[in-house]
């Protein structure tokens, strides 16, 4: 298994144009939309070098991203790592006693897999692993 690499920085938005809006001031470009269904939120994407921020607004009121919104207000929502094997990496975090939000990798934006580490095994921060769809080979 190959080191983690940075992917995304997540950040909650409640107005994805007024946060795109003031991206593209410091000259980052908007590459693209996305509406995550299952977890309720659309997505845009600004890259910056080799990884990206990902704005994420709430779609609906039951929206994680909107209970976040509600108690911690706009802001820092995670940190994702991509990683080329997300079951041993979940394997390899449960191992070791740190606490995942899901059992097995859900859906994510592009088709990846994801998983959530609860903040409390991280030092404080939500962490999200990510395998890209095209390197998902088990399904």
């Amino acid at each position: 298994m190959s080191k983690p690499t940075l992917d995304h920085i997540g950040i909650a938005v409640e107005s994805l144009a007024k946060g795109v809006e003031f991206y593209e001031a410091l000259g980052l470009d908007l590459e693209g939309v996305e509406e995550v269904v299952e977890q309720g939120v659309k997505v845009g994407f600004l890259p910056v070098g080799d990884a990206r921020l990902e704005l994420l607004e709430p779609t609906g009121p039951s929206s994680p991203i909107a209970k976040h919104l509600e108690r911690r207000g706009p802001g820092l929502h995670h940190v994702c790592l991509r990683v080329d094997d997300i079951r041993g990496a979940m394997a390899a975090l449960a191992e070791r006693g740190h606490r995942l939000l899901s059992d097995e990798p859900r859906r994510g934006a592009h088709g990846c897999l994801v998983c959530f580490v609860h903040p409390k095994s991280t030092g404080g921060v939500l962490l999200e692993l990510t395998q890209p769809a095209d390197a998902i080979h088990d399904e």
